[in-house]
């Protein structure tokens, strides 16, 4: 059974940062693409950032210079460390595997202006 759990969500003024966790059981990450989303109240769910098992990873035009995604095979664990974070980023953010339908339970972040 694959589990996702997600960690590190938070209130922050703009122009701070945040560091999210995600840790899988189930399946190792290494060998399979893992990514972040997010969600805003009344939107789509977007893509952030893609991490895949070869190449660089991939970002949504709206975060990239500013969030970094990263994966701890150690620990069979994906990061999305985000800086200069802006009002605009306020979402809940969920880790998961969209073609396998993996989803974490999602991690509040909420950027005061």
């Amino acid at each position: 059974q694959v589990q996702l759990v997600e960690s590190g969500g938070g209130l922050v003024q703009a122009g701070g940062s945040l560091r999210l966790s995600c840790a899988a059981s189930g399946i190792t990450l290494r060998y399979n693409t893992i990514g972040w989303y997010r969600q805003a109240p009344g939107k789509q769910r977007e893509l952030v950032a893609l991490i895949k098992r070869f190449g660089s990873p991939d970002y949504g035009d709206a975060v990239k210079g500013r969030f970094t995604i990263s994966r701890d095979d150690a620990k069979n664990s994906v990061y999305l460390q985000m800086n200069n974070l802006k009002p605009e980023d306020t979402a809940v953010y969920y880790c998961g595997m969209a073609r396998d339908g993996y989803w974490g339970q999602g991690t509040q972040v909420t950027v005061s202006s």
